[in-house]
């Protein structure tokens, strides 16, 4: 909890200071974006406490309907979905716009955990089983990939991290390996957009839309030791577009330096190794997965994101989560934060219940 609360508010301020002057020349309002995102969180927040005291295990009943309803909105999204600086990822209920990827992320993680925690209960935990549990995700895959390829990425890695936590053995994962990258090399080559990012990222200054990496490596470099201060981000001017969403840490960077970025990594390492230990000690084997699939999904989230920003790997447009802006990204996030709370109140690492046992 407190890293969770730690990490909103920090994402609050760096927004409120890497957004306010996109909200003034865009909206007339420097807190145009942080009023978006503290609702946003505070309905996260909300949903974190309430499944928080919830039994996980109700998760586990409807995991297949949540993924089913998953498939069915990202294919409304292509049929009906809006478009936001050429990407088609929203749908729109009245005023209110969200994103079915995010909540895909969720939906695969319960899927997932049910689908191999009752595969081992029947004694069905082979190397074959395991390819055709990851064959039952291929479909959420495609459909995000089609508008998403970094949110169909993530997908995917969270399936192979919950595959491989919950088989003893590691060669057969070289294999799916291969076939994940295989996989990855189709959907690069059916859009040209795709193969054009992996030449900006080999010679960013050599293409116009390269302008967004080099800025954001600028804003890195300028920020020295301990940063120029909190607000006082020159990148974030218009140098560095849309600052506020995935080229956030850049700005961080800027202004509070490499102390500031290093400190926020290490929270964030906190909190993964936090999510294994809940892992390790839940007390069956759906919770055990659903945790490690929450810390897969963070700990894929952050690194991607990190290497993006300093063009480590070629731009996929990933947010770094609780930072970055982003009103269904945070209320989900918040969620799976309640999920994982939830498994610890059960596991050994719980309080007592009201008769005073460890729950």
């Amino acid at each position: 909890m407190i890293l969770v609360m730690v990490l909103v508010a920090f994402g609050l301020i760096t927004l409120y200071s890497t957004s306010a002057w996109n909200g003034q020349v865009k909206f007339k309002d420097p807190a145009y974006y942080f009023k978006k995102q503290f609702f946003a969180t505070l309905l996260g927040l909300a949903a974190m406490l309430f499944i928080s005291r919830m039994d996980y295990h109700i998760f586990e009943k409807y995991a297949v309907w949540a993924y089913v309803l998953s498939l069915i909105l990202s294919g409304l999204v292509l049929l009906v979905g809006d478009s936001y600086n050429g990407s088609k990822r929203w749908l729109s209920l009245g005023p209110l716009s969200f994103q079915p990827a995010e909540f895909a992320k969720l939906a695969v993680i319960l899927f997932l955990s049910k689908v191999i925690s009752s595969q081992k209960q029947k004694r069905k935990g082979g190397i074959l089983s395991l390819v055709r549990v990851m064959l039952l995700i291929l479909p959420i895959v495609g459909l995000v990939g089609t508008n998403n390829l970094s949110t169909a990425i993530i997908i995917l890695g969270i399936g192979v991290i919950l595959v491989f936590v919950s088989h003893p053995r590691y060669l057969p994962f070289l294999g799916l390996g291969g076939i994940g990258v295989a996989f990855i090399a189709v959907f690069l080559g059916m859009e040209s957009y795709r193969l054009e990012r992996l030449a900006i990222w080999r010679d960013p200054e050599s293409y116009e839309k390269g302008f967004q990496t080099i800025q954001g490596l600028y804003a890195i470099g300028s920020g020295g030791l301990f940063g120029k201060g909190l607000g006082e981000s020159i990148q974030k001017l218009g140098f560095v577009p849309e600052a506020q969403n995935d080229m956030i840490f850049s700005i961080i960077c800027e202004e509070l330096g490499l102390a500031g970025a290093a400190a926020l990594i290490l929270i964030f390492l906190v909190l993964i190794w936090r999510f294994m230990v809940i892992s390790t000690h839940a007390p069956d084997l759906f919770g055990a997965l659903a945790a490690a699939g929450i810390m897969g999904h963070i700990a894929i989230q952050v690194i991607l994101n990190v290497a993006v920003v300093t063009n480590t790997i070629p731009n996929t447009g990933i947010t770094l989560p609780f930072i970055s802006y982003g009103g269904t990204s945070v209320l989900f996030l918040l969620s799976e934060m309640g999920l994982a709370m939830s498994i610890a109140r059960k596991s050994s690492l719980g309080t007592p219940d009201r008769s005073g046992k460890i729950g």
